[in-house]
């Protein structure tokens, strides 16, 4: 693969050279134009000159040719001078009386209308002129060939041949000069992001300006780092709850165990002990699939099939088994602007996970009442339904509700009251993001409210 160095290096190159390219061309192609002007206008002098002296002397002899030859201050290489009189069809005169066949295959394309004519033959230019005085329908024909400025022209061509070979290899060193200058800060990045490792993840690539495009990228590198640091302290801190979490209950098992098999017991102790044990397995079993429920959905986020699930009867639902898991939970529900159009009531999401976060939500209330309930409020409206739980309780401290929604997070406002594993809460707000919706907690003294907000189906 070719660095960037080299690219960058190689379009520099093709680049300018195509710019050069186009110059060395432009001024070819004009000086061209400017030399066959030039000599045009020096053979039209030529026939003006043939012409005054011709008809003024009224002569055709070797005198005329003289002072023609002495007229032309530089010599014209071949040149060839010629007076066609239109009416007989017929040279009048000719500077080269045994070559005037070269002038006469031009005859036809004389235009009596036009004043002079420009024509090409070869490597010969030629310039006719038609005389329409009283001395009859006469034309000059003057051809010629501009040795000097095809050797100009050729002089030219290599001097730009060379000077275009010769900046090419200027460009190639100069644009692998200065694409090195450019890549520099990369290097530098490139340096200091090998020296970040996981201990020390704090670290942030520095670019002295912020501003250009490196800058940019720099900038940009560092918010991607301060993600990572985050998520490895989020993972360091899920380790270390998980570990806890599962310590104490195995713990607790294990004493309990060698306590029953120290000595024989009666079968009521043997009966205390398997029930404490079937509880607390009753709590690793409910750790275990609330941490399922949350990898799941983290894991197999873009993965869950989505469906039309209608929220009032997926709410009544969830209400009814969790009553019926918890004898002692009251659970009441109130649907406010009920809607009569029934595509008001239904999202597009996983029917499961919605239940998982309904779930958690009226759990997590009844739980930490003091009367296990849970008041519920549903609303739809505007293309929104919106679903608030209500729980009596204490009040969980301002600074306390941001954390709520992470892993393992416990209020001390609430740890004491209820047992739990604050798990629950972070899959509800896992399968909100999945869902693209919203949710919200506030807290007073006579309670805590939650608020999920949802889109209804388009």
């Amino acid at each position: 693969m070719i660095n960037i160095r080299t690219r960058l290096t190689y379009q520099f190159v093709f680049l300018v050279t195509l710019i050069l390219l186009f110059f060395s061309l432009g001024v070819y192609f004009f000086s061209k134009l400017y030399l066959e002007k030039r000599f045009y206008k020096r053979l039209q002098d030529r026939a003006i000159t043939t012409t005054t002296l011709l008809f003024d002397l009224q002569q055709t002899d070797s005198t005329v040719l003289k002072l023609i030859d002495a007229g032309g201050k530089e010599p014209l290489l071949n040149e060839n001078i010629s007076v066609y009189n239109g009416k007989n069809r017929e040279i009048l005169f000719s500077t080269n009386p045994a070559n005037t066949q070269f002038h006469e295959q031009f005859i036809n394309q004389l235009d009596s209308t036009a004043q002079t004519l420009y024509l090409q033959k070869d490597e010969y230019q030629i310039v006719a002129i038609h005389l329409t005085s009283g001395n009859g329908n006469n034309w000059v024909v003057v051809s010629g060939i501009d040795q000097a400025g095809r050797e100009g022209l050729e002089d030219l061509k290599r001097i730009l041949i060379v000077m275009i070979l010769v900046a090419i290899l200027l460009l190639g060193i100069s644009g692998w000069l200065f694409a090195d200058r450019a890549l520099a800060p990369m290097s530098g990045i490139v340096q200091q992001v090998n020296t970040i490792f996981p201990a020390n993840v704090e670290r942030r690539v520095e670019h002295p300006n912020r501003s250009d495009e490196i800058g940019v990228l720099v900038a940009t590198f560092n918010q991607l780092l301060d993600r990572i640091e985050q998520a490895l302290k989020t993972q360091k801190m899920f380790i270390a709850n998980v570990s806890h979490e599962l310590k104490n209950p195995l713990t607790k098992i294990n004493s309990q165990i060698d306590v029953a098999l120290i000595q024989k017991r009666n079968p009521e102790a043997y009966e205390r002990t398997l029930q404490s044990l079937q509880e607390d397995a009753r709590s690793l079993t409910q750790l275990t699939n609330t941490l399922l429920e949350l990898a799941n959905t983290s894991i197999q986020a873009n993965k869950l099939p989505f469906e039309p699930v209608r929220m009032d009867e997926l709410l009544w639902e969830t209400k009814t088994q969790l009553q019926s898991w918890h004898d002692d939970y009251v659970i009441q529900l109130t649907f406010t602007d009920f809607p009569d159009d029934e595509e008001a009531l239904i999202v597009q999401g996983n029917r499961a996970s919605l239940s998982v976060l309904l779930m958690n939500l009226l759990d997590n209330a009844c739980k930490f009442s003091p009367i296990k309930t849970a008041s519920v409020n549903f609303r739809s409206k505007e293309g929104r339904i919106t679903i608030t739980v209500f729980n009596e309780g204490p009040q969980i401290p301002q600074a306390d509700l941001p954390y709520l929604f992470q892993p393992f997070f416990r209020s001390n406002a609430t740890a004491m009251s209820s047992r739990g594993h604050g798990v629950g809460l972070a899959v509800v707000a896992q399968v909100t993001q999945i869902h693209q919706g919203d949710i919200a907690v506030t807290s007073t003294p006579k309670g805590t409210t939650f608020t999920l907000t949802l889109s209804c189906i388009e």
